[in-house]
């Protein structure tokens, strides 16, 4: 038997892994999606890199001896055709023979040598980025890497067995990627905390990515690009380990209370937060510049920045989220505020006593101002205070809705999950991407889609489970963005869940609209009653059916189906009623209408039986 015959090739993209036969757990094809987006990103990053003033850098850099070796060539070509003076004519074609034969061979020296630092790119730059697969298993991601990522100069698959290390240099060889794939045993943690820095750091666990995030994120250069893959949904989106998602990402997710529907996004907003704060005790700053919760885990790519300066807005993009029990009204509260003082640098002004005493420290400094300067002043006061009611306006810690308590989650992330202008160059690679490549295309172009069409407001609506409140039908998506944008409000989808949508109206409007939904659906509950009551021949019947006739008569906001103890009762009691368009079109119904005729493919359906994460790695590699 060969030496290949014990070993099973597995290709996906551009990579071939030879994967050991006897070996079931190596190669799930559910996170092909992953490994695909995460080409797809890092090229979407790499073209923005290039275009800023720290890659502008790195690239001249990095082209210089491309350049050198170019010259050197064009001396050895001038020499090769000068001739000798005071040479016969055979001692010319002699000599120009061995200089050019000595030049082929200087010339594929430095063609080999310079392949991994400077050059033989098939866009024509200079190679300069360097990147770590932090936890490696199988080589795969890190050989799609080096056939994929234009201008790679290195690629270091880590690992901690010494056999996962030994089939990752065995693929590597296979493919063809000696001079730029590089397997590396060692431990994630010590190896990204030992000074070493890459411009992409992959981290891909099996669980949670909590314990590496520190060293992760010092082993990233300025302006690079991280990338974290937590597999743990059970922790970060369920509500059967609080104990363990607060140890683990310092802060609780929504539980398992009536906000729990938008557990998903918290998840994301927990995983930012952490990276956030490990990267501040570092004086490194985060822009997330796209978030997804995919089927069983989580996938973030942020980008880093070595700026102190940027670290101090943390607290004003770090919040709380108080949600109720009961409804699952949810009331955002930022750690701090950014402002500029007088020397117009960023800091944070925190909430209650101590921004009161730079209020007022402020305007005793400030006394000798004009009286225009401090009408504006007193304005921005009068704003300020408006937001701080509309943060925190609990009454005796009650839902003023329903009168359920308030739960708290957080701390967690609290700006924005997406860069539009990133996610438009990934979806731009991704159009251009051989599907014989590119398995995923698809879903990709459609997950990439809703979160670009995503609002900025934290959260989502679960439609379904706010009918089921009022006992009422499931609202259609259309009819709520039609009542939604007709109140002046906007909407969009997300890619976290289904039939859930953004929106950016307050929590009283929202319970309008649907108020007026059971009115408008009690409306035709009443005119299929009355047919089905003229039809009914049976006395027994035809009593029930006029019983609930006038009860439905006497208030078409009402439902038959809540007793006064329901959540449903007490929202009926407290939610406005408003006069509710659910038939007019508008742009933001348009927009959503629009965006759901594309037929993308948007949410992974079940591939295989019993498909999932796979089992842990075993001893011998994964």
């Amino acid at each position: 038997m060969s030496s290949m015959d014990q070993f099973r090739i597995v290709q996906e993209g551009r990579a071939t892994v030879l994967a050991p036969k006897e070996d079931k757990v190596f190669y799930n094809p559910i996170q092909q999606f992953n490994r695909d987006l995460s080409v797809m990103a890092i090229q979407a990053w790499l073209q923005e890199h290039k275009q800023s003033k720290v890659g502008k850098r790195e690239l001249q850099r990095a082209e210089r001896p491309l350049k050198k070796m170019k010259l050197e060539a064009k001396d050895a070509e001038k020499k090769e055709t000068q001739p000798e003076k005071g040479g016969t004519q055979p001692e010319k074609v002699e000599t120009q023979s061995e200089n050019s034969g000595k030049a082929s061979e200087s010339t594929e020296d430095g063609e080999s040598h310079a392949k991994a630092a400077a050059g033989d790119n098939a866009d024509g730059g200079a190679r300069f980025v360097r990147i770590l697969e932090a936890l490696s298993a199988t080589g795969l991601r890190a050989i799609r890497y080096g056939h994929e990522v234009p201008q790679v100069s290195r690629v270091v698959a880590n690992d901690l067995l010494p056999a996962a290390v030994e089939s990752i240099t065995r693929s590597v060889a296979h493919n063809g990627l000696s001079h730029l794939v590089q397997a590396h045993q060692g431990d994630a943690i010590r190896y990204m905390a030992s000074g070493e820095q890459f411009h992409v750091v992959d981290l891909d666990p099996y669980g949670t990515a909590a314990p590496f995030l520190d060293s992760a994120i010092q082993s990233v250069r300025d302006g690079g690009l991280l990338l974290v893959t937590c597999t743990d949904a059970g922790v970060l989106a369920g509500s059967g380990y609080p104990e363990k998602c607060f140890a683990l990402y310092g802060g609780n997710n929504l539980g398992s209370a009536a906000a729990s529907e938008a557990n998903h996004e918290a998840g994301l907003r927990l995983i930012l937060g952490a990276i956030a704060a490990a990267g501040a005790r570092h004086k490194k700053a985060i822009e997330p510049v796209l978030s997804l919760s995919v089927d069983y885990y989580f996938r973030v790519f942020v980008r880093v920045r070595a700026s102190g300066l940027a670290v101090k807005q943390l607290a004003s993009e770090t919040m709380l989220a108080y949600h109720c029990v009961g409804c699952g009204n949810i009331v955002e509260q930022r750690m701090g505020r950014a402002g500029k003082g007088k020397f117009h640098t960023p800091r944070v002004t925190f909430e209650g006593k101590a921004r009161e005493a730079k209020e007022a420290e402020s305007r005793e400094e400030n006394q000798e101002e004009s009286q225009q300067s401090q009408q504006k002043e007193n304005t921005s006061a009068k704003q300020r205070k408006k937001q701080d009611d509309e943060e925190t306006h609990f009454s005796g810690g009650l839902c003023g809705f329903c009168s359920r308590p308030h739960h708290l989650a957080g701390p967690m992330w609290g700006g924005e999950l997406h860069s539009a202008s990133f996610i438009d160059r990934v979806l731009a690679i991704n159009a251009a991407a051989s599907p014989e490549t590119y398995a995923t295309r698809e879903r990709i172009r459609g997950m990439l889609t809703l979160a670009r069409s995503e609002l900025r407001a934290p959260f989502y609506v679960s439609l379904n489970q706010m009918s089921s409140f009022f006992r009422a039908p499931p609202i259609p998506i259309d009819e709520f963005a039609r009542a939604a944008g007709n109140m002046g409000h906007e909407v969009s989808l997300t890619h976290a869940k289904k039939n859930c949508v953004k929106t950016s109206a307050p929590w009283s409007h929202v319970l309008a609209i649907f108020v007026a939904w059971l009115r408008r659906s009690n409306t035709r509950r009443l005119q299929e009653l009355q047919t089905s009551l003229e039809s009914e021949q049976d006395s027994d019947k035809r009593a029930r059916l006029e019983e609930k006739i006038a009860k439905l008569s006497a208030d078409l906001g009402a439902s038959a189906n809540l007793t006064p103890g329901m959540v449903g009762a007490a929202l009926l009691r407290t939610a406005p009623r408003l006069d509710v368009d659910f038939d007019t079109a508008n742009d933001q119904s348009a927009g959503l209408a629009q965006l759901r005729r594309l037929k993308m493919v948007r949410y992974q359906e079940n591939p295989t039986k019993n498909w999932g994460p796979m089992a842990r790695p075993g001893g011998k590699n994964d």
